[in-house]
């Protein structure tokens, strides 16, 4: 009977070949597992690392104005709540007892609000009320802590370093917003405690030119228009909340916080402002326009992690307190002009 051999026997050096490859692929695998451990390892370090410098770890003495704890959505309402409300009492105590005639405050105001470059008003121009010019310094005071605090990273006393702070975050939260995060809390580690009198004024100077001259501001707190500078430092402890605490979404998505400001005689966009007084033409199905804007909104712009090609989104954390035009004119319906202030004091 012949032999047969067993197709599944195979020579020794076929064998060998293949426990020789088999112990190569077991070493390829036990050393991607290595590397893998160590990854983990150092991402775990990297994450403590972020919390460290967030102030969110257990045991860290920073100087988050939150004693540690992230923003959130309810303490910034409630923190706005508060600044609010010192904008209103001092717009209140100035049109109370105006150092100068009404008129000539809301013209100075309105200057301020238009960038110095109000529209023509017309030939019969009705005399200015209390409600429209305090509308109107609240209008200016929002203008200016929205643009010249809340939206500029205050971390020295100099304007020319704050502005090219401001551009360094912009340009990193546009490449990695974790890495935006931990950078501007850092920054903010070593930022000025307090908003300078000098800081103040220059402020004002720069968004508030008219005002600011002709209520003679200076650094005298206790005279009517003094009393502002106490409540531009009050902005900066806000926007100092907001920047340097760790946001409520954690180390994963930065969310940095924006202020806005709607224009005067814009639309009136619902998901973006909430109306402090009645509305008759809204209540009427009717389009209206701002009138004033009395404390300004709030955003917050966040945007997906480093690799993931997501524009800024942005979502609204409290809406701009306004004032209609109808409201401010305190006018009839048929009566409302049909410009913001034409022929009303501009």
């Amino acid at each position: 009977m012949a032999y047969t051999p067993n197709p599944d026997i195979v020579s020794g050096e076929q064998y060998r070949y293949a426990l020789t490859n088999f112990r190569i692929a077991h070493e390829k695998v036990e050393e991607q597992r290595q590397q893998l451990e160590q990854q983990e390892k150092q991402v775990a370090l990297l994450r403590a690392r972020i919390a460290l410098l967030e102030g969110t770890n257990q045991g860290h003495f920073g100087v988050s104005k939150l004693n540690g704890n992230s923003v959130d959505d309810f303490s910034i309402k409630n923190a706005a709540s508060g600044l609010e409300r010192q904008i209103n009492r001092w717009a209140a105590d100035l049109t109370r007892v105006p150092p100068v005639p009404l008129s000539t405050l809301r013209s100075a105001a309105l200057a301020d609000v238009f960038d110095d470059n109000p529209t023509e008003a017309g030939d019969q121009v009705p005399a200015a009320t209390g409600m429209q010019v305090q509308s109107l310094l609240r209008h200016a005071v929002s203008k200016t802590i929205a643009e010249g605090i809340v939206n500029c990273l205050i971390i020295t006393d100099s304007p020319e370093a704050n502005i090219q702070l401001t551009r360094i975050h912009e340009h990193i939260f546009s490449r990695d917003p974790t890495v935006a995060a931990v950078w501007r809390r850092q920054t903010f580690s070593a930022a000025v405690e307090t908003c300078s009198v000098d800081m103040a004024r220059f402020f004002l100077s720069e968004h508030m030119p008219g005002l600011t001259q002709l209520l003679r501001i200076e650094d005298n707190k206790a005279t009517p228009g003094g009393a502002i500078i106490p409540v531009l430092e009050a902005a900066y402890e806000f926007s100092r909340m907001l920047h340097s605490a760790p946001s409520s979404s954690g180390g994963t998505v930065d969310a940095f916080y924006r202020a806005f400001v709607p224009d005067v005689g814009s639309t009136m966009n619902p998901r973006q402002i909430e109306l402090v007084k009645r509305c008759q033409k809204t209540e009427r199905g009717e389009p209206d326009r701002v009138g004033a804007t009395v404390f300004p909104g709030l955003v917050k712009v966040t945007r997906g992690t480093s690799g993931q090609a997501i524009d800024n989104m942005q979502t609204v954390v409290r809406r701009a307190q306004v004032i209609c035009e109808c409201a401010l004119l305190g006018t009839q319906i048929s009566q409302v002009p049909q410009g913001p202030y034409a022929n009303g004091g501009r």
